[in-house]
């Protein structure tokens, strides 16, 4: 297998863009000028030759006037023009001097002829019915006269067609030195080096524009690499922390088997497993949601999901009040929307004083859920932030129960994947409300 040249970011030159434009505007341009040229030599072939034909009809006009008018006996003695005077049988009975080399055709009026090697314009001017008056008029003028056209046509066709190409070369080079120049420096931005911009120039055109998209995209990168990496952290010291809650057990059991117990030791390991388990479904999930992995859609019962979360806070000792709760179905995929109203759920009991109401109802083409708690709230500026991944605004209070930082996180990624919107304000009951709007089916 031959061994293969890597790209080195140049392209060949017959390939380029600029060798390309130029090619393309120098064609057009050739082709409009030969066009050009071409009707033009044709109109002014056609103009010279009427012109010519005009003054030849008007010359044997004034002849025939004045044959009628004095004969035939003054035609020898014309100089300048080639004439003859043919009676009906075809004789010539009178020519000038220019004309006694042959007779000229008397039926070839307004056609180009060769008469004693030069080529000449016959005009027939009648005279009466028995006398007519058959002049030749030279064009080799009008000939040297087209053909010097001709060549000045063919010399400023080359010459418009070699500007053109020389001054595209130029303008399209000088355009895509700043595409190069943007090249290059995209070029050494890497992974660890997305701080880094490009020049946007000045000059307000496309160029301009394509270097701030290139900005944007890079400020895009940037953030979503840093998030990346904040994410990474984040959930490497959530892992760490139980990984090293249940290694701090085990080694004073071990060290020290009085100071504690088999059962104190598996109910740390059992507590701090289970908070590593949410913590890993959480991330798997948040990974599925970034991925934008397909899901199974399908009419839910909104109502169900709500009235179940109600039904197991309840269970767990928990005061839920479900009273406005209303059949509701939307369109989703249930085990996404599920979890949006297990984290919603949790979320109020974990920070509820003593009460959560949960509402579902219809708002026009929108199905709302409701979940408010009589907690200290959230503050306005903070709003915002708690749909944020590893966030905890009572650090202390979410840690202890159990909280990892990425329910409302979920939430917020599940609803957008179903085609929602969740917001967070203050609830009647004094703590905080989310409320989350979902697409009704039908």
């Amino acid at each position: 297998m031959a061994e293969q040249t890597p790209p080195t970011g140049r392209m060949p030159g017959l390939r380029s863009l600029r060798a390309r434009i130029t090619s393309a505007a120098t064609a057009i341009v050739a082709v409009v000028m030969v066009l050009a040229s071409i009707g033009f030599s044709a109109v002014l072939g056609s103009e010279v030759r009427d012109a010519t034909t005009r003054a030849a009809e008007t010359r044997a006009t004034e002849l025939a006037l004045r044959v009628e008018d004095s004969g035939t006996a003054g035609i020898p003695d014309l100089d300048d023009d080639i004439v003859q005077v043919i009676d009906a049988s075809g004789r010539v009975i009178a020519a000038s001097e220019d004309a006694e080399d042959g007779a000229l055709p008397a039926d070839g009026d307004g056609e180009v002829v060769t008469y004693d090697g030069d080529p000449v314009l016959v005009v027939v001017e009648e005279v009466d019915d028995d006398v007519r008056i058959v002049l030749a008029v030279p064009v080799d003028g009008d000939e040297a006269t087209l053909a010097t056209a001709g060549w000045l046509l063919a010399a400023s066709t080359l010459l418009v067609v070699l500007v053109v190409a020389v001054v595209t070369w130029w303008v399209v080079g000088r355009a895509l030195r700043t595409v190069g120049r943007i090249r290059r420096e995209v070029d050494h931005i890497t992974a660890d080096r997305l701080d880094r911009r490009v020049a946007e120039p000045s000059s307000g055109d496309e160029i301009a524009a394509l270097a701030v998209t290139m900005n944007r995209m890079l400020d895009r990168l940037d953030a979503s690499a840093t998030a990346q990496r904040r994410f990474v952290s984040d959930a490497s010291h959530e892992l760490r922390s139980p990984l090293a809650t249940m290694r701090q057990h085990a080694e004073l059991a071990r060290a020290h088997p009085d100071a504690t117990s088999l059962d104190d030791l598996a109910e740390v390991v059992t507590e701090e497993g289970a908070r590593m388990q949410d913590l890993v479904e959480g991330l798997l999930v948040l990974a599925r949601l970034d991925e934008q992995a397909p899901s199974q859609r399908g009419v839910v019962d909104l109502d169900d999901l709500a009235l179940a979360e109600v039904s197991r806070l309840r269970a767990a000792g928990v005061s839920v009040d479900g009273s406005a709760i209303t059949a509701v179905q939307v369109m989703g995929d249930e085990r996404l929307l599920g979890r949006i109203a297990r984290n919603l759920a949790d979320n109020a009991a974990r920070h509820a004083a003593s009460r959560i109401a949960v509402g579902v109802a219809r708002d026009g083409a929108d199905a709302v859920l409701t979940v408010d708690d009589d907690g200290s709230g959230i503050p306005a500026s903070e709003r915002e932030r708690v749909f944020e991944r590893f966030v905890r605004l009572d650090e202390g209070r979410a840690r202890d129960a159990g909280g990892s930082g990425l329910g409302l996180a979920i939430v917020s990624g599940a609803v957008r994947a179903s085609g929602g919107t969740v917001s967070v304000d203050e609830s009647r009951l004094g703590g905080a409300r989310f409320t989350v709007r979902l697409p009704a089916a039908g």
